[in-house]
């Protein structure tokens, strides 16, 4: 799915004007800091969607679907027949969902109507019996009963406080499954803290990347829960982010529950692994314990091999 996604946002900026392109970008750039929450759609124009198209549909892409691949873990024999992307502009997530799971109908919500057109065009080869309708997002809200899975992508960020907490609560009550992601900054973890509350307290169970639905053990303000998703850049992705490296890292923030009878990790690595002579150290939360640092030497065998093969984000046992 990755590289038809790539084929499809190629030249996708032929005859915007370079500056008209750059300033689109450099505006969605605050919006997805989280600097200006609104009730108005952040993407205007057919400029502002394919600058945004070209910018951040390759990351968010890999930050969704790395979030719904730790999900999918928890739940190896569901999958969605039904698909509800709140916010979800030119359908970054609609793909992921599509890299991970078969089989399913999307449905694509958003208010901006430039964003849903060049979706649906991204689309129209690839997923073409994806549905896109235009709606707003915020209170009144509704989601269809019965609906398998939500996905609510860098979209609480835009919204204002009263708009994010009916998101949530539209999608905790429709859905069996619920998958929430922002930007891996301290901002976007507190957004996610929020909603994790907010789904815990509406019934759902926290499976990812949590290893428990209790408190979250970190303390606000001194550190913050989030992951890392390789991105390889095109050209055009270099173009116009004004990058050299053939790659980058996106960090992201994400929660995962559901109603459904799923068991999460024992626990997961919260930090990069760290390598030294004959050791690994790992920073995990636990089921149990919170927050806490273990070492594995050579002595634990198959465990420090499967430890200097983990990444950041990996379940751990």
């Amino acid at each position: 799915m990755h590289e038809e996604l790539r084929a499809a946002l190629a030249g996708l900026l032929d005859g915007l004007p370079p500056k008209q392109a750059a300033q689109a970008v450099e505006r969605l750039i605050a919006n997805y800091r989280g600097r200006t929450p609104t009730d108005a759609p952040v993407l205007r124009d057919r400029a502002d969607v394919a600058a945004y198209a070209a910018y951040r549909m390759p990351a968010t892409f890999e930050a969704v679907r790395a979030a719904l691949t730790a999900f999918a873990a928890r739940v190896p024999d569901w999958s969605p027949a039904t698909h509800v992307d709140i916010g979800g502009g030119t359908g970054a997530a609609t793909w992921a969902t599509a890299a991970t799971w078969e089989g399913h109908r999307s449905t694509v919500l958003d208010w901006a109507q430039p964003a849903l057109d060049l979706g649906r065009e991204l689309a129209a080869k690839t997923l073409p019996d994806t549905e896109w309708r235009r709606q707003t997002i915020g209170e009144g809200l509704t989601i269809p009963a019965g609906t398998d899975l939500v996905t609510v992508s860098y979209v609480l960020g835009e919204l204002r406080p009263e708009d994010r907490r009916a998101v949530v609560a539209a999608a905790a009550t429709a859905a069996e499954a619920v998958v929430l992601i922002e930007p891996g900054t301290p901002e976007g973890y507190l957004r996610i803290r929020e909603a994790r509350t907010q789904l815990t307290e509406a019934g759902l169970r926290i499976v990812a990347p949590c290893p428990h639905s209790d408190t979250c053990p970190i303390v606000p303000g001194q550190d913050w829960c989030h992951f890392a998703a390789r991105v390889n850049r095109s050209s055009l992705h270099r173009q116009v982010k004004g990058g050299s490296l053939p790659y980058e890292d996106e960090k992201f923030s994400y929660v995962a529950a559901t109603t459904l009878d799923a068991t999460p990790a024992p626990a997961r690595i919260v930090r990069k692994p760290q390598l030294r002579k004959g050791q690994v150290l790992l920073d995990l939360c636990t089921t149990q314990d919170g927050l806490q640092r273990t070492t594995v030497t050579k002595r634990h065998g198959t465990h420090y091999r499967e430890a200097r093969d983990a990444s950041w984000g990996d379940d751990w046992s």
